[in-house]
């Protein structure tokens, strides 16, 4: 009898320890199913539930957004700022040249008036050939600076002048030809010569200007391109009724030559030089003083 007291009873030692084991998993494995059960048979639920997860999940990013949107917005800002400054800046320098402005120059020819010097400037009127204008002394590409009823204004450059230009005689000009490069390196007599040649007779379409040989070296000469004996012959008696107001030393055409000092002998034949245009044959040459 004592041994049965004794004896170990293995099975019911094991059945507790599975019975503790098997509950948990019984507990997820019923509440798994309730999910899933009430998934299925409220879809709507499911769908706000996954909603709201996502919703969660990306709340994160907008922010980021918003910080990128941010600095952006910053920087533009700053560059807003910065751009004021600098239309402030160079209002006072404006106002400052204007204010101190205290040379006057003439106007050699017809010019516009321009608002600016940048190529967005509007055009705001003109002044005539031989006025007399306040500059700044600025310049900027290749306008400059003047002084029109007390505004700031911009003016092509190269046009004026410490000196008050010649006014045209009957039947001659100072009015700008088409072709302005001609006037490159040229005296003021000589580009009085070319705008009242281009204007008389705008038939002629081609100059020589400025070059470095003879009297050309000197920008007094100029030579008036022509083939055409009629039309050169009218040309040279053109310049001969107007030498004293251009101030001529000489005129050269088909191997002749006339001088104002030597009027009285009409023209003169010069010894060949060797080609057509050498003897002036193709051009009405002019110098003066």
């Amino acid at each position: 009898m004592a041994e049965h007291r004794h004896k170990r009873d293995t099975d019911a030692r094991r059945k507790p320890r599975a019975a503790i084991v098997a509950a948990p998993l019984a507990l997820l494995a019923t509440a798994g199913a309730v999910t899933i059960g009430v998934l299925a048979s409220n879809p709507v639920t499911a769908g706000n539930m996954l909603a709201k997860d996502a919703a969660d999940i990306s709340s994160v990013t907008p922010s980021r957004a918003t910080d990128t949107v941010s600095r952006a917005e910053t920087r533009r800002a700053a560059v807003r700022l910065e751009k004021a400054h600098e239309r402030r800046h160079q209002m006072t320098v404006t106002r400052s040249a204007v204010r101190k402005a205290d040379t006057r120059l003439w106007a050699t020819t017809d010019l516009n008036l321009w608002s600016g010097s940048d190529e967005d400037a509007k055009q705001t009127g003109e002044i005539e050939a031989g006025k007399r204008i306040l500059v700044t002394g600025r310049k900027a590409a290749d306008r400059e600076e003047v002084v029109i009823d007390g505004e700031p204004r911009w003016v092509t450059a190269g046009y004026l002048s410490d000196e008050k230009p010649v006014a045209a005689a009957a039947g001659l000009s100072m009015a700008q030809c088409p072709d302005p490069s001609v006037e490159n390196g040229l005296t003021s007599n000589a580009v009085y010569v070319y705008r009242s040649v281009c204007h008389a007779f705008p038939q002629i379409t081609s100059y020589g200007g400025w070059d470095g040989h003879g009297e050309h070296s000197s920008g007094r000469a100029l030579d008036i391109m022509t083939s055409d004996v009629t039309l050169g012959n009218a040309i040279a008696d053109f310049l001969k009724a107007h030498a004293s107001e251009l101030k001529l030393y000489d005129i050269l055409w088909r191997q002749q030559i006339w001088t104002p000092v030597r009027a009285g002998e009409g023209w003169r034949t010069f010894p060949s030089r060797g080609s057509a245009t050498a003897n002036h044959f193709d051009h009405v040459h002019v110098s003066t003083y």
